[in-house]
């Protein structure tokens, strides 16, 4: 037996071993799927079959090249090299290469990526003139996707009656049309998107028996990783390919099954027994990633799935930490925490920035963990997206924020002159940046006098850029005396990027809207703590320059060792020593869109499954008491999950007693006013006076200490006694030195230079400074 064997436990032993027959391997996490399926591909050649008889699918390039690596370092590269694997949709253009002109495609079609699509979508819905606020070309888009995926082709969809009244009900009609006119303008252009190589390989094998007898025939061996994430046509082309000889293995785990919002059929897993005849089944139980705190942990959670394939995964690993729980006060004291914690054991541990990993449910929480890492000059990098302050819908708002604060800035400009659309296009824009060239003015400057010059735009163009004009020097005006809360609230409402993200129904448009709540939560955190500075008045001026110097960190300057930031679905198949699942609270995760059924609720708890089995050594989870949401403070309340979680492996950072809710009100304010016991005791013998309008002196002493509605009272601290040369920290500048001390008592006032963020000038009672 080769030495390789030698390498595995029992149960991995038993699964590559087995040679024929349909089979399924369910992997629990951290279980060692990866090597069985490499030790088993290696295996088969050991026995004689031919690499080019065997097919490996995989849902990443990076596993695909992985396990490729791992089996040629067995059996040699140049075996290797024969075998058939690669993801669903490389593995299946590939054939269409070969057998495209069965279809009518030249063998060398192009691949139309998402944007190639949306370029030509948009094309269809404007030549067919349609109301492109009805027929939004990226929910277009996403419906075929779906059809596609469904098997649903556009004579399927004629032949729908149920379909067509759904898109007649959506008031889009037109959709059987536009489905159509995009397949014939795809199939013109000799291309393909992504979803047609899963659908034109279905329909080959199908049309064309010779063609499936030949595949068949070639792939004796298929084995498919992550079998439950395969959707409707993926499981139709392996059963198409595997039904001949039946040696079909497929891997995976149901509990990990967290992609049904693209399509994935977690019922494929769940059947596959019906599927096949005499199917063997391999548990892989014994986890090698985590402690046995953590998979106890994990297994208590998603224990209350009703809907899974049973399995119980162990360890012998140590015990390791409790899962830690904290609760917040809100998002950037979150962001703190993470911060701190990471910092603190990267000195204990001796750890790399790379051993720590940070998972969110949505791409919008990674801000306030962003900037609390900037100020620890903890260098991070963005998983699956960009840094918060260089997404789109984020810079478009800063543009017209720039805008107002320097209307010269011609990139800013030319970003928001007409977006949202306002009917402004790219041959004005072009006769206004030769005029201010001309001129040497600024294109601001040059519309500000357009009635002046002769620049051969019509009567109508000139209206609309007139109201731009208008509109921001409106902002302008409000600058003057509002803070950059407000500007940037009113900025997103009157200018109109908030209508047009809410009118896009899709999870990018969803996203969108998040980030932008987001960035209001930000802005608003930064005004809050301005208060705390001389002279700082938490203008729009202020958070810009603030805003521009985070930005400027956030520069990747090489692939040095960094804190790895994530939402829990692209974390998937990654782990780390130390993760931080932020965010656990109801309606956050669980999302508040993935709770209206049984079947919804319970892929949120395998997504919560995946996040806490990411972590090796130590877990933690947050949650806050209350979180922004469009700038207002709203109470929020701890995850369901954590509830789920066996009580024996958690360690309650805040004694768990403390958890309830405390009231923000002094009760004693409710006793004062009337003698309740006598009220008990007594009937008033005679008519009660009525009562003096003017307040007694006692009344007057209360409404003075009342704070006014709307405004955010600061409570002033203790001061902390300071003098020049001492070290000190503070919660949103980070560490930093005295340089000197004015003034006594509430009164005085510290010059502080701050390692990361320069010199500050603050009011001791105001300031959260803490003495090193």
């Amino acid at each position: 037996m080769q030495d390789y064997i030698d390498q595995l436990n029992e149960a991995q032993r038993e699964a590559v071993l087995q040679k024929d027959g349909p089979m399924i391997v369910i992997a629990g996490a951290g279980s060692g799927k990866t090597r069985v399926l490499t030790f088993r591909i290696a295996h088969l050649m050991h026995q004689g079959v031919d690499p080019f008889n065997i097919l490996a699918l995989t849902f990443t390039n990076k596993a695909a090249r992985e396990m490729k690596n791992r089996i040629a370092q067995i059996v040699g590269s140049n075996e290797a090299k024969n075998l058939w694997m690669g993801t669903f949709h490389s593995v299946f253009a590939k054939i269409l290469r070969i057998e495209g002109d069965k279809l009518g495609y030249p063998s060398n079609f192009t691949i139309y990526d998402s944007n190639d699509s949306q370029r030509l979508m948009r094309s269809i819905i404007r030549e067919m003139n349609l109301d492109k606020d009805v027929y939004k070309y990226k929910q277009i888009l996403s419906r075929i996707s779906s059809f596609k995926n469904s098997l649903i082709t556009v004579k399927a969809y004629r032949n729908d009656y149920d379909l067509q009244e759904a898109d007649a009900m959506a008031k889009r009609p037109r959709m059987g049309d536009i489905y159509q006119e995009y397949v014939e303008r795809c199939f013109k252009a000799g291309a393909m998107d992504f979803d047609d190589l899963l659908l034109r390989t279905n329909e080959l094998l199908t049309r064309f028996p010779d063609v499936l007898a030949k595949y068949q025939q070639r792939f004796k061996y298929i084995l498919v990783d992550e079998y439950q994430d395969t959707n409707h046509s993926q499981y139709l082309i392996v059963r198409a390919l595997s039904d001949r000889f039946q040696n079909i293995c497929v891997v995976g785990d149901d509990a990990q099954s967290i992609y049904a919002f693209r399509g994935a059929n977690i019922n494929n897993i769940l059947n596959f027994q019906r599927d096949y005849d005499e199917v063997k089944s391999f548990r892989l139980e014994q986890n090698y990633r985590s402690t046995n705190n953590i998979v106890q942990a994990a297994n208590s959670v998603i224990d209350k799935n009703k809907t899974k394939l049973e399995k119980v995964v162990w360890t012998e690993n140590e015990p390791g930490s409790k899962i830690h729980v904290n609760r917040l006060m809100n998002d950037a004291e979150e962001g703190r925490f993470v911060a701190s914690s990471i910092f603190e054991k990267r000195m204990q541990n001796q750890s790399k920035n790379g051993d720590f990993a940070v998972l969110y449910r949505t791409n919008a929480q990674s801000r306030a963990i962003e900037d609390a890492l900037r100020r620890k000059d903890i260098p991070y990098r963005i998983y699956g997206g960009l840094s918060f302050y260089q997404r789109k819908e984020i810079k478009d708002v800063l543009a017209y924020l720039r805008l107002i604060v320097n209307p010269k800035d011609e990139e800013a400009l030319k970003r928001v002159i007409n977006f949202p659309t306002r009917g402004i296009g790219q041959t004005t824009m072009d006769k206004l940046s030769l005029a201010a060239n001309h001129y040497k003015r600024s294109i601001f400057e040059i519309i500000e006098h357009i009635d002046k010059l002769d620049l051969k735009i019509n009567r109508g163009t000139k209206t609309k850029l007139g109201n731009f004009i208008n509109m921001i020097k409106s902002f302008q005006i409000s600058a003057k005396r509002e803070d950059a809360f407000y500007m940037t609230e009113l900025v997103a409402k009157k200018s109109g990027l908030l209508q047009e993200f809410k009118k896009d129904g899709t999870p990018e448009g969803i996203a969108k809207l998040e980030n932008i709540e987001e960035l209001l939560n930000g802005v608003q955190d930064f005004v809050e703590g301005q208060k705390e500075l001389v002279d700082a008045t938490g203008s729009l001026t202020e958070f810009l320059e603030d805003v521009a110097l985070a930005t400027d960190m956030d520069k990747d300057i090489g692939d040095e060792d960094r804190v790895a930031l994530m939402t829990i679905h692209l974390a998937k198949g990654l782990e780390f020593p130390y993760v931080y699942i932020v965010g656990l609270e109801e309606d956050l995760f669980p999302s508040a869109m993935s709770m209206n059924t049984r079947s919804e609720l319970e892929e949120e708890r395998r997504l919560f499954y995946v996040a806490l089995t990411r972590a090796e050594k130590e877990a933690y989870l947050t949650y806050v008491i209350s979180r922004y949401r469009w700038g207002k403070l709203i109470d929020a309340e701890p995850s369901r999950f954590i509830e789920e979680i066996d009580e024996s492996f958690l360690d309650f950072m805040v004694p768990k007693d403390d958890y309830k809710f405390k009231s923000f009100i002094d009760r004693d304010i409710f006793d004062d006013d009337v003698d309740k016991s006598k009220l008990r005791q007594e009937k008033p013998k005679k008519a009660t006076p009525p009562p003096s309008h003017k307040p007694t002196e006692q009344q007057l002493r209360k409404l003075r200490k009342l704070k006014p509605e709307g405004k955010t009272i600061s409570k002033p601290a203790k001061p902390v006694n300071l003098k020049a040369g001492d070290l000190v920290e503070h919660e949103r500048f980070g560490q930093g030195t005295v340089i000197e001390v004015n003034g006594a008592g509430i009164d005085a006032k510290a010059s502080i230079n701050f390692n990361s963020s320069g010199v500050k000038n603050l009011i001791l009672k105001f300031a959260k400074l803490k003495k090193l």
